[in-house]
C-alpha cells in the first residue's frame, strides 16, 4: 500500500512539475517527423532575432496558415498546417511563457564561441 501511495505521489508531482512548454508544446510535437529544435532553426533562419522569432511564432500559433509557416512545402503537404490553439486552452500569457521557454532551450547565440 505504501509503495502505491509513493508511486502515485511521484506521478502526480511529475505532472505538476512540467512547465507550460512541456505540457503544451512537447506533447503534441513528439509525434511529428521534424523536431522542435529543427523547427526552431527554421524560425531563426527566417526571422533571425529573438523578438522577431517570438512574434512570428506567436502569430503563427494563433493564426496558422501555410503561407506563414516556416516549414517546407513538402512538410506542409505531408503533415498539414497546425490547428489554431483556442485561447481558452492556452492564454496569450501562457503562450508567451511557452515561447520564452522554447527560446531559452534552443537559442544558439550564447552557445557559439
Amino acid at each position: 500500500m505504501v509503495k502505491k501511495v509513493v508511486i502515485f505521489i511521484i506521478i502526480l508531482s511529475n505532472l505538476y512539475s512540467q512547465d507550460i512548454y512541456q505540457k503544451s508544446c512537447v506533447e503534441c510535437h513528439k509525434s511529428l517527423p521534424a523536431s522542435l529544435q529543427r523547427m526552431f532553426m527554421n524560425y531563426l533562419l527566417v526571422y533571425s532575432g529573438e523578438e522577431n522569432v517570438k512574434v512570428g511564432l506567436f502569430h503563427y500559433i494563433r493564426y496558422p496558415h501555410k503561407d506563414t509557416s516556416v516549414m517546407s512545402k513538402l512538410f506542409i503537404e505531408t503533415i498539414g498546417v497546425k490547428r489554431p490553439i483556442p485561447r481558452h486552452k492556452l492564454s496569450d500569457k501562457d503562450l508567451k511563457e511557452a515561447i520564452d521557454i522554447y527560446w531559452e532551450k534552443y537559442k544558439v547565440f550564447d552557445k557559439i564561441r
